[in-house]
């Protein structure tokens, strides 16, 4: 009597327009291993996307590289390898330049106010930087920092150092300061360090541990230096051929608050995994001073004049751009 009762219940909370849908089963392509708190806040938004639509539109979600490399995930999503994938924008250099703003180093201290603020600023260009698919929303990790088998304490040490960076902007970073880049996705991390391919590497806290990386490298730079923009990305075709109470669905959870609810887990698990490395033997987390940091703020500059450059080439007017960005960290109290 109770599972009618319920069933009833749950049969009147979906519109008519979405009783008559047809199903549409969506993959959901993410290059994280299934240990990563991207995975399990992911199968949540899934399984309420699934909710809200009555049943209508299912998706399963496949991690671990399953169904393409982490760099391809944009080109999947473009070209209906998969439905919806996990984007880095900055794994193509040149390609996406203006959400490349959020990659530059000293930009966000706050990764959860940050959501908020980069949702605000990005959302009316992605519409243009990425028009060849349907952009659901960005969001980032926990600031990350330099870690290696060196302690790099200047700007000068990278000098001659081989280094796996996160993005495309520290990569010109590292050329910057006379090092060589080390092309590398974050499951590929690990072996290029432990066979010597790269020496340091730029990376969050907590994912550090989680792809093994804390077994090949001992420093640990305990500034926030960086962080990586992401964007869930959902195939046009996909999006277009959904009904318009599907798309309102869709719609719904391709918000700042539902990036929020992706991203927040993982910001905690990030920071936490900060702590935990400080305590462990066989790790140097060190600090710089003020003074040598005020080295690293003075050393970044040119990446931003070379960002400038990049979205004017791409037709974009760095100036307004800029300030927009710099308003919603003001906005959202998300920056440095």
């Amino acid at each position: 009597m109770r599972r009618a009762l319920l069933a009833i219940l749950v049969a009147a909370t979906v519109t008519p327009a979405l009783a008559q849908d047809k199903t549409v089963n969506m993959k959901v392509s993410l290059w994280l291993p299934s240990a990563h708190p991207l995975v399990p806040s992911t199968q949540a938004w899934a399984a309420d996307i699934e909710k809200a639509s009555g049943g209508t539109i299912k998706m399963t979600v496949f991690p671990s590289e399953q169904l393409g490399k982490a760099f391809d995930h944009y080109d999947m999503a473009r070209d209906g390898i998969a439905d919806v994938t996990y984007v880095s924008p900055g794994y193509q250099p040149g390609r996406f330049p203006i959400i490349a703003a959020g990659n530059l180093p000293f930009v966000f201290a706050d990764p959860k106010k940050g959501v908020l603020a980069l949702n605000a600023w990005y959302r009316k260009y992605a519409a243009t930087e990425m028009k060849d698919t349907h952009f659901c929303f960005a969001f980032m990790h926990e600031p990350g920092a330099l870690h290696g088998k060196k302690k790099i304490l200047l700007p000068t040490d990278l000098n001659g150092v081989k280094v796996r960076p996160a993005q495309s902007s520290i990569g010109e970073m590292v050329k910057l300061f006379g090092g060589t880049n080390v092309q590398a996705s974050a499951p590929e991390s690990r072996d290029a360090l432990e066979r010597g391919v790269a020496d340091e590497i730029t990376f969050p806290w907590g994912s550090l541990m989680l792809f093994g990386i804390d077994k090949v490298v001992r420093y640990h730079m305990d500034v926030p230096l960086y962080t990586t923009m992401f964007t869930y990305n959902i195939n046009l075709n996909t999006y277009n051929s959904l009904s318009p109470a599907q798309k309102t669905v869709i719609d719904d959870h391709c918000t700042a608050e539902w990036a929020a609810k992706i991203n927040d887990p993982w910001a905690d698990f990030e920071a936490n995994g900060r702590l935990k490395l400080k305590s462990m033997e066989g790790h140097e987390v060190y600090p710089l001073t003020d003074q040598e940091l005020g080295e690293w703020k003075k050393a970044v500059k040119p990446l931003h004049d070379s960002w400038a450059g990049a979205v004017k080439k791409a037709g974009g007017d760095p100036v307004t751009i800029d300030a927009e960005l710099q308003a919603a960290l003001k906005k959202y109290g998300a920056g440095i």
